[in-house]
C-alpha cells in the first residue's frame, strides 16, 4: 500500500475558562482555543492528510456549553474532505452520556465519534485501534484489548488512547496505567496518545501529541500538532511537529547579585520587544539578592513592561534583600518612620521567626521604602 498520513492531536480543552489568569487575558486564551481547531485542519492540509486523530480531552469539562460543542462541530464540518476521528478523555468522559448523544445527533459524516473500543475502517489499508475514557479516573490499562484485537493482514494498524503512561505519569496527576511497550504487543505502527500537554516520545511508535495551543506554564512554547507518516506496516513512522498555537508560554529565571544591575540583567532574559511580546505569556521568577533600591526599581521596570506582554507574571518570593544604613536613612533618618523601618528589619532577620514571618516583615519594609521613594519623586 502507499503511505499514509494523519494529524495526530489532543487536548484541546475547548471552553476552557482560564479563571486564573487576569479578565482581559482570558477573552484571548478562550478564543484562540477554539482556533486550534482550524489550525490544525490547516497542518492537515498543508501535510497532504486527509485524517485528523483527536487524542480525547476536546472539551475541557462533561458539560461544555452549547455554543462551545455547537461551535466546534461546524468549524470541523467546514472542509468536509478532512476527517476527525475523536475519542472521549478524562476530562470529557463517556460518563457525560448527554453530551455525546448531543455530538451524535449533529454530527456530520466527516466527524466520528469514537465510544467503543473496536477496531474500525479509517481508509483502506488501515485500521484503528480507538480506546475511549468511560471514566474520570481510569483503574486500569484502557488499551489492554489491543493485542487481541484482529485486524486484516497487511493493514496498518493506529492505535488512539488518553490516559497516563506507566514510568512516566499523567498530566493530572492520576493513576499512570497505560503499558509504555503497548505500540510492540499489540503490534501497532503508532500509538496516538493524549493526556500530557507537550510533546513527548515515549518510543519510536508511540507519542503525546500535546496540546495544540499551550495553556499553562508547565509546557513552555508553542503549542503543536504532529504530523505522523506510516511508509507501511511495520515500518518506522515519521513523525514532524507543527506548529500550531498562538500563544507563546515560557518561564524564565533571573538570578541576582546585589552587584548586578538588574534592569540590565532583566533586559537580557525577557523576549526582544516587538510586537510578539502580544501573544507571549512570561513567568518571571527572580532569586538571589539585590539591594533595596535595586530591588524596587527591578520591581518598577517588570511593571513598566508588563502592559506589552499579553500576560507577565513575576515571582519575587525567592530573591532575598540585601539592606544597608543608607537605606533605613533613605526612609527617614530618625523619627517614626525610622523606628517603623528598624522595626521591620529585627523582624526580618530574626531567627526566631518562620520563614513566612520574616517574608512578611521583609515585604512590607520594602513596601514602605517604595512609599517613601515615590512621594519623595
Amino acid at each position: 500500500m502507499t503511505e499514509f498520513r494523519f494529524i495526530h492531536s489532543a487536548d484541546l480543552h475547548l471552553g476552557r475558562r482560564f479563571g486564573n489568569m487576569p479578565e482581559e487575558v482570558r477573552g484571548r486564551l478562550v478564543e484562540a482555543r477554539h482556533e486550534a481547531l482550524a489550525a490544525l485542519a490547516d497542518a492537515a492540509r498543508s501535510h497532504g492528510a486527509q485524517h485528523l486523530l483527536i487524542a480525547g480531552d476536546l472539551f475541557d469539562t462533561e458539560t461544555p456549553s452549547d455554543p462551545v460543542w455547537r461551535q466546534a462541530l461546524n468549524a470541523m464540518a467546514s472542509d468536509p474532505t478532512l476527517q476527525w476521528w475523536i475519542i472521549p478523555g478524562n476530562h470529557d468522559s463517556l460518563a457525560a452520556e448527554a453530551l455525546w448523544a448531543r455530538l451524535g445527533e449533529l454530527a456530520r459524516e466527516n466527524v466520528h465519534l469514537l465510544t467503543a473500543a473496536a477496531p474500525c475502517k479509517m481508509a483502506g489499508g488501515v485500521t484503528l485501534l480507538p480506546t475511549p475514557c468511560r471514566r474520570r479516573r481510569a483503574a486500569e490499562d484502557p488499551t489492554a484489548w489491543m493485542p487481541e484485537a484482529e485486524t486484516s493482514d497487511g493493514h496498518l494498524r493506529i492505535g488512539l488512547a488518553h490516559g497516563g503512561v506507566h514510568d512516566f505519569g499523567s498530566e493530572d496527576g492520576d493513576a499512570a496505567v497505560i503499558a509504555p511497550d503497548r505500540a510492540e504487543t499489540a503490534r501497532l505502527d503508532y500509538l496516538a496518545l493524549g493526556d500530557w500537554h507537550g510533546h513527548v516520545r515515549i518510543g519510536e511508535r508511540t507519542h503525546y501529541s500535546g496540546t495544540p495551543e499551550r495553556d499553562r506554564f508547565r509546557h513552555s512554547g508553542c503549542g503543536v500538532c504532529l504530523a505522523v507518516t506510516l511508509p507501511g506496516p511495520g515500518a518506522p513512522p515519521v513523525v514532524e511537529e507543527i506548529r500550531t498555537g498562538r500563544f507563546e508560554w515560557g518561564t524564565v529565571e533571573l538570578s541576582l547579585t546585589p552587584e548586578q544591575d538588574p534592569l540590565e540583567a532583566l533586559e537580557r532574559v525577557l523576549p526582544a520587544k516587538g510586537p510578539a511580546r502580544r501573544d507571549t505569556l512570561l513567568r518571571l521568577i527572580c532569586t538571589g539578592w539585590a539591594r533595596l533600591p535595586h530591588r524596587v526599581e527591578l520591581s518598577g521596570a517588570v511593571s513598566a513592561a508588563a502592559p506589552e506582554f499579553c500576560h507577565l507574571e513575576y515571582d519575587d518570593g525567592q530573591l532575598g534583600t540585601e539592606y544597608q544604613a543608607e537605606h533605613l536613612d533613605e526612609i527617614d533618618s530618625r523619627g517614626a518612620l525610622r523606628l517603623a523601618a528598624e522595626g521591620l528589619l529585627a523582624e526580618a532577620q530574626d531567627p526566631v521567626h518562620d520563614q513566612e514571618q520574616r517574608k512578611v516583615a521583609e515585604a512590607a519594609l520594602n513596601r514602605l521604602y517604595s512609599l517613601v521613594r515615590e512621594r519623595a519623586e
